[in-house]
């Protein structure tokens, strides 16, 4: 893995706003989000150990998924009492998930799992799109890790039976979240499937039939939610969620709640300590570590982490942390040339690794001000 500093594309903001790529300068114009002035180069033996490496992972957590049914480790992950009912019967049942992002350290050698954001990764159209795009442009010649779009295509065609159109696509009110929707409505129609958006705030609730509706009052049968479960919960209507889940089929389905907890790191070094793949993580403290991080079990975005390294802390700060912690050990994170870069992998339920998309940071830890760089290989 190399990096390397390059001139952007004349026009590039108009480019990457072409196909869809808007918050492309960080909100206060400090800086690009969308940053081209630079990218990763990896081999296709790199590739290919990334692409295993992430396929043994999403084995890994599924059996981890299992394991914490088995052993009632709700507590652990501070997953509330009346989810796990709802949480066992959509595990069994195996209803329509779609997609997942392992965040990697990689040095060049060591591939070590940071996270897993399995209920609402965003950096998506970045990474299935505008990266391809400006490959297209500047090393037409080269290739890069990413068949993220026409694996979603596939996905949602194979999930045609299964679903009730409209298929409706909810989110929060940032606009990264909208413009992510936006693109993942757009490869469900390319699929053949009949969409229509609405912002979670606008999601209503009819007493009368025990539905949860649009704005036009139609049933929402079929949901994809750019929305966190733990958040979802705590609505006024949450509960409904959870009492009348065969009414909608939800997209995460609530067993994400398991993966998008980051206790799941620790639940993942109990099970398979010394994993190659793996970093030390424990939820009782840091233990023997010197060099390490504690994350909040629910946090976004990098809040409220801290970083002990060499007996210095760095720390951020934010909402998160009164669920609870997880202590893992310090990752092989690189710096490169001042830059800490953190690869995200994406997984399509049941297409397998599709490819790559790289955050950048000027600290260790990565946060909703971090680049995202392209890559490509040779």
């Amino acid at each position: 893995m190399q990096r390397h500093t390059t001139t952007a594309r004349a026009g590039w903001k108009e480019k990457v706003e072409k196909v869809g790529l808007v918050f492309h300068t960080l909100d206060d114009d400090s800086g690009s989000y969308w940053d081209e002035s630079a990218y990763y180069e990896f081999t296709a033996a790199e590739v290919d150990r990334l692409e295993a490496a992430s396929g043994k992972l999403q084995d890994m957590c599924l059996a981890a998924g299992q394991y914490i049914i088995d052993h009632n480790r709700w507590s652990d992950l501070k997953i509330p009492a009346e989810a796990v009912a709802a949480i066992k019967k959509t595990w069994n049942d195996e209803p329509p998930a779609l997609y997942g992002r392992f965040d990697l350290a990689y040095d060049g050698r060591q591939i070590k799992l940071l996270e897993y954001n399995a209920d609402t990764p965003t950096a998506l159209l970045e990474a299935a799109v505008v990266q391809w795009y400006w490959l297209q442009d500047c090393f037409p010649k080269a290739d890069q890790w990413n068949s993220i779009h026409e694996k979603l295509i596939a996905k949602w065609k194979d999930l045609k039976d299964y679903v009730t159109v409209p298929v409706s696509f909810g989110f929060a009110a940032s606009v990264e979240d909208e413009f992510t929707v936006g693109y993942l409505r757009d490869t469900a129609e390319q699929a053949g499937l009949k969409t229509q958006a609405i912002r979670m705030a606008d999601v209503g609730w009819d007493s009368n039939t025990f539905t949860f509706v649009d704005l036009e009052n139609r049933p929402i049968k079929t949901m994809f939610k750019l929305y966190p479960w733990e958040w979802m919960l705590k609505e006024q209507f949450g509960a409904r969620a959870l009492d009348f889940m065969d009414k909608v089929q939800w997209i995460e389905p609530i067993w994400k709640m398991m993966f998008s907890n980051k206790g799941l790191l620790a639940i993942l070094w109990e099970m398979y300590p010394g994993d190659e793949l793996l970093l030390p993580a424990y939820f009782d403290g840091p233990r023997e570590m010197r060099d390490y991080v504690r994350k909040p079990l629910l946090g976004r975005e990098g809040a409220n982490v801290q970083v002990f390294r060499e007996g210095e802390k760095e720390q951020t700060y934010g909402p998160y942390g009164e669920e609870g912690f997880v202590y893992q050990a310090l990752a092989p994170i690189p710096c490169c040339d001042g830059h800490y870069p953190v690869l995200g992998s994406w997984m399509i339920a049941d297409q397998g690794a599709a490819g790559m998309g790289i955050r950048e940071s000027d600290t260790i830890i990565t946060n909703n001000r971090s680049r995202f760089v392209p890559h490509l290989f040779r």
